[in-house]
């Protein structure tokens, strides 16, 4: 499957993969919010069975297919502080 993937202009080392480039409908408007500006970095055909550096394939795939997108983080406080404000709402 072709993916796209974008990085955060705001949280170093994070990253948004997508099916559909530039599709950002299916990402929460929170997490794009905390997330910032999407910046394109590239695309790359994307199977199980292709080594990346941080993630594991099958698991980047399984959300892409089950939510739409793929979030990499560099470290857990991103989902903190998005959990942290679904638990406020």
């Amino acid at each position: 499957m072709q993916c796209h993937i974008y990085r955060s202009n705001r949280k170093l080392d994070t990253y948004l993969y997508l099916l559909d480039k530039d599709d950002f409908s299916m990402i929460p408007a929170e997490l794009l919010r905390v997330f910032g500006e999407p910046e394109f970095s590239f695309s790359f055909d994307l199977t199980e069975e292709r080594e990346l550096a941080k993630e594991d394939a099958a698991e980047v795939i399984e959300n892409l297919e089950s939510q739409g997108y793929h979030l990499q983080l560099r470290d857990d406080e991103l989902i903190e502080e998005v959990l942290a404000r679904k638990a406020i709402n």
